[in-house]
């Protein structure tokens, strides 16, 4: 019996793999909730939908301690060096989840006192739409960055400088991953 036929283990396994794998299962949010988009990660952090299992039951106060930032709400011009001052405390590798079409893309609110996209202030990895987005949704797209922090598209990405790639090879997104999933009834 060789090494080829051992199955991929903790003893066999790559320590790249075993760091995805730690970063995937221990993804810690830095509260960043700005409107009525919070209530609804609120709600998320409960226990009728319990982010416990996806390693996330702590939401931290303090950016040094988080790694994804979930941005819930409008930004406001006066708001905006406030979250990148938040964003450039968090340690690397460090991630942004966009919540809320306010958040996204300055929603209804298309005046010169709001932000329009927190896209333009720190790197998205991940949109949730919705006015406001369910707690269904912002798990899935919670399952959709593990997902890509598992596979390391993010990482490379963000050394390449270009966006995630999310269909075939060859074909690049000019933007972000949008988690694309409707609010249950």
């Amino acid at each position: 019996m060789g090494l080829e036929d051992l199955s991929h283990n903790i003893l066999t396994a790559r320590l790249e793999d075993l760091v995805r794998w730690a970063r995937r299962a221990s993804v810690w949010p830095v509260t960043f909730g700005l409107a009525c988009c919070a209530i609804e990660m609120m709600a998320a952090g409960g226990a009728d939908y319990d982010l416990a299992r996806y390693g996330m039951e702590v939401f931290r106060n303090s950016p040094r301690q988080a790694d994804v930032m979930i941005v819930a709400g409008r930004v406001s011009q006066k708001m905006a060096p406030v979250l990148r001052n938040v964003y450039d405390q968090m340690m690397e590798p460090k991630w942004v989840i966009s919540m809320g079409v306010c958040a996204s893309s300055g929603g209804m609110f298309n005046n010169y006192a709001l932000v329009q996209g927190v896209d333009q202030i720190v790197p998205v990895d991940v949109y949730v739409p919705g006015c406001p987005p369910s707690p269904e949704t912002l798990m899935h797209a919670i399952l959709t960055l593990h997902e890509t922090i598992h596979t390391g598209e993010i990482l490379q990405r963000r050394a390449e400088g270009r966006p995630l790639d999310v269909a075939a090879p060859g074909w690049t997104p000019s933007v972000p991953v949008t988690v694309r999933m409707g609010t249950p009834k």
